[in-house]
């Protein structure tokens, strides 16, 4: 069926379907989430045991492997990571991405439930919880009083800030960053202690036990019921410290006797510092599938009302996530409609005529809005990736268009009416249009269904593609033939050449060009010896494909492009057994150090916890925020200007709006003064990766000592290497411990055994466990009381040996009486990786060098090394997901030709012209080779989604060519004269849709605001491997369509005599012919009844008017 004949004869059921689809579209487009990437779904699941007081090496040894054991043989598991630290175990099981993250939980759940009974009777119930991958905060404020204390401020985040935003829509969590909870502490006298005889232990149990509510049953009195309620709970701090004890003699005590009573806090084990300020800071986290933008602005607004009912409290914006969305959105709009009208200047430029030129305009909204629905509907939102995508199919939407307008515009130069020549028209090139939107789609769609974490970014993008092209394909097909016929006029076909017209001069040296490379020409004196130029066409193009292939692989590879996000995230570590006052003092120097450095414009400092989550007192995390980045439309034009010999120093400079100097020279001002900061381990973390260094490598070992030694081997072998500056290595740092050994002996002898030891020793240390604690019921909530020795005796390890122990008999003994108390040393952390023992080695790149070079460096340099034979090298980071990126790209591209070839095969009912149009792929490398390496880009991530464009985009071209010419085989020509006049025919709109799609790319290539950096790359390949295409195709095509035409014919020849011909069927004239015949043969019929009538009445035959 045609159906832009069908469209052009009823215009109002297709403007009626297209309106309804563009107040969708709209409507979908306000509504859409505003995201800085995709929403993703990951099947990653924590499993998280907590045991008071345990260390590393008990806890890994008791705890984690029995998790990693339980939950290392479910079904698509693919990676088991533990982290150890001190008295917590946390496991990450990260499963294969066909298995859904509900299953996936719920087989965790079910394994750790069944070994629940192997763990240690003292740890906590494990929880096992689903990690959001892309759920990283939004904003970060900080909160200040002057009149409150630490623990006030903590309770009023906790308390006023979260009932204000919890429960908002889009709003998924608060999470507040440093402060503490209040506590009340029982800080216990040992000599008063020993000399009441009574252990810290016994005193935590009975204030569990006594000041506590309790239901109790009920009773009938009356009429009614009644609840019983035992009422323990002394309500103040001081009734707590009147609170009597009873002792083991049999004698009582009160809690002030023993000690101190203190209304405090916990203690520090974390602190938030914004430019040398104290303060407390909480983060905002928006709901899974809510838009950033709305979730900031519902943020703001509920904050303006805590501000407005709280004036003594300060809450000030100290980070901010969404800018970079906000402004990625913003650009990424302005790019799409700077590149759309820089393709329809274009267009009017070619065609030279307003009508033709509106028609084509009018196809860019009409195929991108729709998109918006269908985006809607299956749940995509507005990111950085499908943002990208549109900006690739800006040039391709008007392209379809532009096609159709160049054809009608020749058969109106035939001298047919607009609207007859727009329903022929549009039926010529049908095929040809259908066939290159069926190619890019079978180009896209295997892309977004690749395995993996790659799958899950690309998945939004190869859709957003394949659904914006097939609305294009719609309106090229009912829009652009139906708006032809009705508003262009004969006079828009004027001024164009072509029929009865003189060639231009550029079409006079391409159709040249073409005679001459598909020339059959006969060697002087062997008449009878042919030789086809058309050969050596391809045999030269097949050179240049080689050395474009050479060329491309000298261009390094990486992940992502460099990108400039206004804002340095730097991981500090101390040497083992520094404190968190350490970790305070440590950092504020290192802010001293660097406080002057020009473009910065804050720095917050968490102390506590790395920037990946790794909770530890000597560790920290600064993260440098600097002054926004002047990166506009008007400074890039100025810095380009700027560049240009000769002129370049006359023209003016753009107003500078903001900070001009380059991210990457800031941070190597900052390090090469950090590295005057004495005991210290730091390094820059970030990027739009998964957030670790820029290069780093996994080593791991079932044996401590060979993994310790093979470490030692790979930093001393890498350590002078230029490719890699500040080297570091992540492993179980060693520490100093106390170590309690029993006296079996003795402590059989006495009744005393190491759970007392310990519990005893625990408790007088830090306290009973979370649950064990007492509560005291003050200002509406539930505050915990903590008992333990007071901080001088927890710091002699002589008070600590002659702590009583409990025996069997109830009498207490000394520590020292049954144990040896020492000091020792032992693991600060243990970290595993698939049940093996990991130390992950990480550096910084140099300037200039890529993961791909890195990594190709560093697997030579391990391979000259004589490692121990337990250990493996394993990649990790970038390198990791880089190398899964590429070979899923790889096999998505390879089924995309596959499937290309299908269609093509299926469309033009041939097997050998479509080879024509594979081959013609390969004519884009150097183009893109080319753009790479002038503007100095890597084989980046975006480089690798525009050439899956340039695909669509070379096989366009290498389809109007050879649909053209089978069109004119068809009609009578001779092949040779055929591919001439294709050339002839398609030239014009060839060139005129990739200039256009050019243009269309020009802002993106440009790099114009915020994520500019991940656009620009991508579309200067594109634009390098347009032009490129472009000219090869044009000349290459041709030839190798004989080539192909020549093997046809000689395999006709060679199964010629196996294979029966196939009759052709009779062609169907078109309705108009058919109209045309009948009205001939009525007219005819009644000429020879008039004649007739004559003779038989003898008269002279009258005229006959037959009615039209």
């Amino acid at each position: 069926m045609n159906f832009s004949a069908w469209s052009i004869r009823n215009p109002v059921a297709p403007l009626l379907a297209f309106f309804l689809l563009m107040i969708m579209g709209w409507q979908s487009f306000n509504s859409l989430p505003i995201t800085r990437f995709p929403n993703i779904d990951f099947p990653l699941v924590a499993v998280t045991v907590a045991q008071s007081g345990a260390a590393p090496a008990e806890l890994e040894s008791q705890v984690t492997k029995e998790v990693e054991d339980a939950v290392a043989g479910l079904t698509g598991v693919k990676n088991v990571t533990s982290t150890v630290t001190d008295g917590l175990s946390t496991t990450l099981v990260e499963f294969r991405m066909e298995v859904a993250t509900e299953q996936a939980v719920q087989d965790v759940k079910d394994a750790v439930d069944g070994i629940r009974g192997d763990l240690p009777g003292d740890v906590e119930t494990p929880i096992v919880s689903k990690i959001d991958v892309e759920g990283q905060a939004i904003m970060t404020f900080a909160v200040n009083a002057p009149g409150m204390t630490i623990e006030e401020l903590s309770w009023f985040v906790d308390d006023t800030v979260t009932r204000a935003l919890q429960g908002r829509p889009g709003v998924g969590r608060i999470t507040r960053i440093g402060g503490a909870d209040r506590e009340i502490r029982v800080e216990l006298d040992p000599v008063k202690l020993a000399s009441w005889g009574v252990t810290a232990q016994q005193v935590s149990a009975q204030i569990a036990q006594t000041n506590v509510n309790l239901g109790s049953g009920q009773m009938e009195l009356g009429s009614g019921k009644q609840i019983i309620r035992t009422l323990g709970d002394k309500g103040s701090v001081e009734e707590l410290a009147a609170t009597t004890i009873a002792l083991p003699s049999g004698r009582q005590v009160r809690l002030s006797d023993l000690g101190q009573v203190v209304d405090s806090y916990q203690e520090l084990k974390s602190f938030t510092m914004v430019d040398g300020r104290q303060a407390v800071s909480f983060q905002v986290y928006r709901a899974k599938g809510a838009s950033e933008v709305s979730v900031a602005e519902l943020t703001h607004e509920q904050l303006a009302k805590v501000r407005a009912d709280h004036p003594e409290v300060q809450i000030e914006m100290i980070d901010d996530q969404v800018y970079y969305t906000h402004g990625n959105y913003e650009s990424a709009i302005h790019t799409l409609i700077e590149g759309a009208i820089l393709a329809v200047l274009v267009v009017l430029a070619f065609l030279r005529n307003w009508r033709a030129t509106l028609i084509a305009a009018v196809a860019l909204p009409l195929s991108a809005v729709p998109t918006f629905w269908l985006m809607e509907m299956l749940g995509f939102s507005l990111n950085l990736v499908s943002f990208l995508a549109l900006t690739l199919a800006t040039g391709i939407l008007v392209d379809d268009a532009i096609v159709e307008i160049e054809n009608i515009a020749r058969h109106i130069r035939m001298g047919k009416t607009p609207y007859r020549a727009a329903i022929e028209a549009a039926d010529e090139i049908g095929l040809a249009v259908i066939a290159t939107t069926s190619t890019i789609v079978a180009v896209f769609v295997p892309v977004s269904f690749m395995p993996g974490i790659p799958g899950q970014y690309f998945r939004q993008f190869g859709l957003t593609v394949a659904i914006a092209v097939l609305f294009s394909l719609l309106v090229a097909r009912l829009i652009t033939p139906m708006m032809a016929a009705y508003l262009m006029r004969a006079k828009d076909a004027a001024g164009h050449d072509g029929e009865g017209h003189r060639d231009g001069r550029f079409m006079r040296g391409y159709l040249w060009t073409v005679k001459k490379t598909t020339r059959v020409w006969r060697v002087p004196g062997m008449r009878w010896l042919r030789v086809p130029n058309y050969y050596f066409t391809v045999l030269v193009a097949i050179v240049v494909v080689i050395f474009s292939v050479i060329l491309m692989l000298q261009v390094p590879g990486g992940l992502f492009p460099p990108e400039d996000e206004s804002r340095i995230a730097i991981s500090v570590e101390l040497p083992a057994g520094a404190s968190l006052d350490d970790t305070a003092a440590t950092t504020e120097a290192m802010r001293q150090a660097f406080l002057d450095v020009d473009g910065i414009d804050r720095v917050i400092v968490v102390g506590g916890s790395s920037p990946l989550g790794d909770r530890d007192i000597r560790r920290a995390s600064v993260t440098v925020v600097l002054d926004r980045l002047d990166n506009g439309l008007a400074r890039k034009l100025s810095d380009i200007g700027q560049m240009l010999p000769l002129v370049g120093r006359f023209l003016p400079e753009a107003p500078v709006t903001g900070r001009i100097r380059p991210q990457v020279e800031i941070e190597d001002e900052i390090f090469a003064r950090l590295a005057g900061v004495p005991d210290i381990r730091s390094f820059k973390l970030g990027g739009p990766g998964p957030g670790g260094r820029e290069f780093s490598y996994n080593i791991l070992s079932n044996d401590d000592e060979d993994l310790g030694r093979a470490v030692q081997m790979i930093e001393a072998a890498v350590r002078d290497e230029p490719m890699l500056q500040n080297i570091s290595t992540e492993s179980a740092l060693p520490r100093p411990e106390i170590h309690i050994t029993p006296m079996m002996e003795e402590a059989a002898r006495m009744g005393v055994t190491s759970a007392a030891i310990a519990a005893t020793v625990r408790v007088a240390t830090i306290g009973d466990v979370d649950a064990a604690l007492g509560k005291l019921s003050i200002d509406n909530r539930l505050v915990p009381i903590r008992v333990q020795l007071d901080k001088a005796a927890r710091g002699d390890i002589a008070r600590i040996s002659a702590l009583k122990v409990p025996t069997a008999t109830g009498a207490s003994v000394p520590l020292a009486a049954v144990a040896r108390v020492e000091l020792a040393e032992g693991p600060s952390v243990v970290k595993r990786l698939n049940r093996q023992r990991v130390a992950t080695l990480g550096a910084d790149l140099a300037p200039g060098i890529v993961v791909g070079q890195a990594a190709d460096r560093f697997a030579r340099i391990v391979d000259g090394l004589d490692l121990p034979s337990s250990v493996q090298v394993a990649l990790a980071g970038d390198a990791e997901i880089e190398a899964e990126l590429n070979q899923s790209f790889g096999n998505a591209m390879l089924l995309g030709v596959v499937l290309m070839m299908f269609v093509l095969i299926l469309l033009f009912h041939s097997i050998l012209q479509p080879i024509t149009i594979i081959f013609s792929l390969l004519l884009a490398v150097g183009g893109v080779a080319a753009a790479l390496i002038l503007s100095r880009n890597s084989l980046s991530m975006p480089v690798m989604i525009g050439m899956l464009m340039l695909m669509g985009i070379v096989a366009k071209n290498a389809i109007l060519l050879i649909d053209f010419a089978i069109e004119m085989r068809a009609r009578g020509m001779n092949r040779f004269a055929a591919v001439v006049e294709a050339g002839h025919k398609r030239a014009q709109p060839i060139v005129m849709t990739s200039i256009a799609m050019s243009a269309g790319m020009l802002p993106s290539a440009l790099g114009v605001g915020e994520g500019g950096a991940f656009r620009a790359p991508m579309a200067t390949a594109v634009i390098g491997g347009i032009i490129v295409s472009t000219v090869l195709s044009l000349v290459v095509v041709p030839s190798f369509y004989l080539i192909m035409d020549d093997l046809s014919r000689l395999m006709g020849w060679i199964f010629g005599r196996i294979i029966g011909p196939k009759e052709a069927e009779p062609e169907e004239p078109p309705a108009h012919v058919l109209a045309d015949r009948i009205d001939r043969g009525q007219e005819d019929l009644a000429q020879v009844a008039a004649r007739v009538t004559a003779l038989e009445t003898g008269g002279k035959p009258r005229p006959v008017l037959v009615a039209e």
